[in-house]
């Protein structure tokens, strides 16, 4: 008797002892004979497409190909321009930090800083004065080397921490109260300093989402409309000459023009999209699928532009990932979500 034949039989007899702990499925796998050509037709008929399956499977074999389109595209974005606004906690924290620092440095003394009797040093004294002889700028009425020095906290709904009453008091300080013949200044005299530019800009007023510099703390992502309605990111068919990152720039050159200075990070998608394919009763192709990879950009400078597109787009915006997500379809948003930044 052959060395497989005595194997193959105490298998079998273990198998008869023991039938209840082992499974059907694992049974029948120990003896089930291995043909190439028979995995191979099995293999093939698994991911044979159906005309009654709703969701078919991903193309196998060479002939599946003809069933989707290769698409290539890009995800344009603008980077934040301003840090986001703090919550009223965080002000608060950082608030509590500063006056902790102050009690636990050591005193600040000016002379190590202003020359004795010049302009710079009256200017500093006038300002220690008004804020009632404390060298910290925007802690309020607080001493550190006093008896209340532990009184460091803020009190609930107190606006010493708000961003607002911080930059008025470091635009007030920042104003020089000496003149040029190093006297004290007049009320009259005194040159206000000029304030910084406000976070809202007139596109947000006005609600432009064509514009640049709207929402300056969010990501903005470009946007285009094509003749049929839909909004989506550019994107064109893969010929079989490219690369799927010279398809997404010739893409965004097509849809939005070549006045504007873009920059593609990588060239590996960091999403993709798949539409299934359609087909008739008789199993032929109806509508062919899309399988469309979107690469990720930005812009650095410029401006799109549709005049004279090559690709029938009506529209574009910048948008946020909140309005994205009211915008684009429930499918199309969720197939990019990931890759897109909470601000």
């Amino acid at each position: 008797m052959a060395a497989s034949s005595r194997g193959g039989n105490s298998a079998a007899a273990l198998f008869r002892r023991g039938q209840s702990s082992i499974c059907a499925s694992c049974r029948n796998a120990q003896f089930r004979p291995y043909s190439a050509s028979t995995e191979a037709a099995a293999t093939a008929e698994a991911h044979h497409l159906k005309p009654t399956e709703s969701q078919p499977h991903p193309p196998f074999t060479a002939s599946r190909r003809a069933e989707y389109r290769i698409k290539s595209g890009v995800i344009l974005t603008r980077a934040p321009l301003l840090t986001r606004r703090l919550t009223p906690f965080e002000n608060a924290f950082y608030f509590y930090q500063k006056r902790l620092n102050e009690r636990l440095a050591l005193p600040f003394r000016h002379t190590l800083f202003f020359k004795k009797d010049t302009a710079a040093d009256l200017d500093w004294r006038i300002k220690f004065e008004e804020r009632g002889r404390i060298a910290a700028k925007e802690l309020g009425r607080y001493y550190a080397q006093g008896r209340n020095v532990w009184n460091d906290e803020l009190l609930v709904g107190s606006s010493l921490s708000s961003e607002d009453r911080l930059r008025e008091i470091l635009l007030k300080d920042a104003e020089n109260r000496v003149t040029e013949d190093g006297e004290e200044a007049q009320p009259d005299e005194i040159v206000p300093v000029e304030k910084p530019m406000d976070r809202v800009t007139e596109a947000d007023k006005t609600n432009d989402v064509r514009r640049l510099d709207r929402r300056l703390d969010r990501t903005l992502y470009l946007i285009v409309q094509g003749s049929d309605g839909k909004w989506q990111f550019p994107a064109e068919d893969v010929p079989t000459d490219e690369h799927l990152h010279e398809t997404a720039a010739r893409a965004l050159e097509s849809a939005a023009g070549v006045n504007m200075n873009t920059w593609l990070v990588g060239r590996v998608p960091v999403a993709h999209l798949v539409t299934q394919p359609e087909f008739n009763e008789d199993t032929s192709l109806k509508q062919r699928g899309e399988k469309v990879f979107f690469l990720k950009g930005r812009i650095l400078a410029g401006q799109a532009n549709l005049k004279d597109n090559k690709l029938g787009l009506q529209d574009f915006n910048w948008l946020t990932k909140d309005e994205l997500k009211e915008l684009l379809p429930q499918d199309y948003f969720h197939s990019v979500r990931n890759m897109m930044a909470d601000r």
